[in-house]
């Protein structure tokens, strides 16, 4: 999906933390097991790639102005012109970085994995003192639903019990955007 670089068009300190780490090595250990599915009773996760374009595009065209509003704080992305072919170069791009380790982008999924209800990423924090930024999304239909709320309590638990940091961001959750925005520059 298009939102790395609608997120870090519109945010400089997310495009500086990409740019960050398409440059770095694996900012996870060698020997951590990078989870490539993580099942629970009402979604699942799996790593974004090429064989969920269709899909995640869907997701994403649903929520133009929802996600605009809530996640990228730009009309960057995603923004009615999206293409098929950039929606697969993005989608080929989550991949190599997740091969890499340099950055982790998953796709929510319904159990049945046959919609796309929203993402998380897992990305290097290049603000002193955070392990890693955590960043996520859903539809406008789930978050009115109530599944906004629902997976960010969920990623939290999931990166404290899961994952090998020590202390993770949450920009636009735990710590407010503009306040994230502020530390970025200040590094």
């Amino acid at each position: 999906m298009l939102a790395t670089m609608a997120v870090t068009g519109a945010n400089p300190a997310l495009a500086q933390a990409s740019r960050e780490a398409e440059a770095r090595p694996s900012f996870v250990p060698a020997d951590f097991d990078v989870p490539t599915l993580v099942e629970t009773p009402g979604f699942k996760l799996v790593p974004l790639g090429p064989e969920l374009v269709d899909i995640d595009f869907a997701a994403y065209m649903s929520s133009i102005e929802h996600l605009q509003q809530t996640f990228t704080r730009s009309t960057d992305w995603p923004h009615k012109d999206v293409s098929a072919a950039d929606a697969m170069k993005d989608m080929q791009t989550e991949q190599a970085r997740f091969e890499r380790r340099t950055s982790f982008a998953y796709a929510v999924l319904t159990p049945d994995g046959k919609r796309e209800r929203g993402c998380v990423y897992v990305y290097p924090s290049e603000v002193p003192g955070y392990d890693a930024v955590v960043t996520m999304w859903v539809t406008k239909a789930e978050h009115d639903a109530g599944f906004d709320a629902e997976l960010y309590a969920w990623a939290k638990d999931w990166v404290a019990k899961e994952w090998p940091f020590a202390k993770v961001a949450y920009p636009g959750r735990s710590i407010a955007w503009a306040d994230w925005d502020a530390m970025v520059a200040a590094k």
